[in-house]
């Protein structure tokens, strides 16, 4: 194989300008060429200055071109885009709360969950390694969604993006649902959508837990598992809760016919801790009711018990992973309140692919 190299170096010369004008997340972009734009506009289908997404404390606006400048720039492939843009207007939505959610000190990323036919159609992995490196649609609409923020809307680390500490996530988090081998109706459908219509769910997480259980077969001592980790004191709020059940873990919790809502169910009730131990752990501030609740508490308490998020409905439940290896996640939302409610969206059709 053979390369130009007066090509080669204007390439790496456009990379580094890219670099100089702060248009990076620390890893290299691929120079958005007109002619590779021009491709997502008509993937798109929709005009270049629709605007998709607005930042609500900055006042800056995300039109499809910008848009498509920089799914270039994280190295996208024009047929991913209608993805990337359903994921943007779910961002959209007043409930998702954008600006808190780039800025806040508790360092949320977008998390974006993809389920339908949409992800054979452009190759996104649901399966082994599912958070982890090696897919490019995965990989590159999370990581355009990153290049958004912080392009367009100017949200940069350490000046507008206060995040006490991050995570990996903040660089790039989309995965997609495993339909095949999970024993309930996919995502979309359970949120009201025909399985003809594929999804973009964008959740705002604040880090990841591994959930670890090899040994049991029966679905209550496995779910008790689950329930633990989310009812951690480092992670305990009333805010929404994302499980990422294994197809594993999955086929056990289902074996003895819960279904998804019954699993959901069964998390709300048992992912709790004492009024008790949120005071004395300073989970609530030291000033709270003489009865051991928190403002407001009584709208998830019972019994004196805090439970994680307000009702079942707060818990989206997805199976996603490899087929086996007894490893499920959670991801808790970002903040110690209720600032963020997980948004959905269709994707729209790829024109040009």
């Amino acid at each position: 194989m053979t390369t130009d190299t007066h090509t080669l170096s204007d390439e790496l010369s456009a990379i580094d300008y890219c670099y100089e004008q702060g248009w990076t997340d620390g890893l290299p972009v691929v120079p958005p060429a007109r002619e590779r734009v021009e491709r997502f506009l008509m993937a798109a289908g929709r005009p270049p200055e629709e605007v998709v997404a607005r930042h609500p404390a900055t006042g800056r606006e995300c039109n499809v071109q910008s848009a498509a400048i920089n799914a270039v720039m994280a190295g996208c492939m024009p047929q991913y885009f209608p993805t990337l843009l359903a994921a943007l207007e779910a961002m959209n939505e007043d409930a998702y709360n954008f600006h808190g959610s780039t800025a806040s000190t508790g360092g949320s990323s977008p998390v974006v969950v993809v389920s339908g036919e949409i992800r054979d159609e452009i190759g996104m992995n649901a399966s082994v390694n599912v958070f982890g490196p090696g897919n490019r649609a995965n990989a590159t609409i999370g990581r355009a969604i990153r290049l958004i923020i912080m392009n367009v809307f100017q949200m940069i680390p350490g000046v507008s993006d206060r995040s006490t500490t991050g995570w990996p996530g903040k660089y790039a988090c989309c995965i997609a649902e495993n339909i095949l081998n999970s024993p309930w109706e996919p995502l979309h459908e359970s949120l009201g959508f025909p399985p003809e219509v594929s999804t973009a769910t964008v959740f705002a997480a604040s880090g990841f837990y591994n959930i670890e259980n090899h040994y049991t077969s029966e679905p209550e001592a496995l779910l008790d598992t689950f329930a633990d980790a989310m009812a951690s004191l480092g992670a305990l709020t009333d805010g929404q809760s994302l499980v990422v059940m294994s197809p594993e873990h999955a086929e056990i919790a289902a074996s003895g016919g819960m279904s998804k809502q019954d699993v959901r169910s069964y998390l709300f009730e048992h992912a709790s801790r004492s009024s008790e131990e949120m005071l004395s752990r300073g989970k609530w501030p030291a000033g709270a009711a003489q009865d051991g609740l928190a403002e407001g508490a009584d709208q998830r308490s019972d019994n004196g018990r805090f439970h994680r998020g307000r009702s079942p409905e707060d818990i989206l439940l997805v199976v996603a992973g490899g087929e086996a290896g007894g490893h499920s996640a959670f991801l808790p939302s970002w903040s110690r309140g209720r600032n963020s409610i997980y948004q959905t969206k269709a994707i729209g059709v790829c024109l040009d692919c």
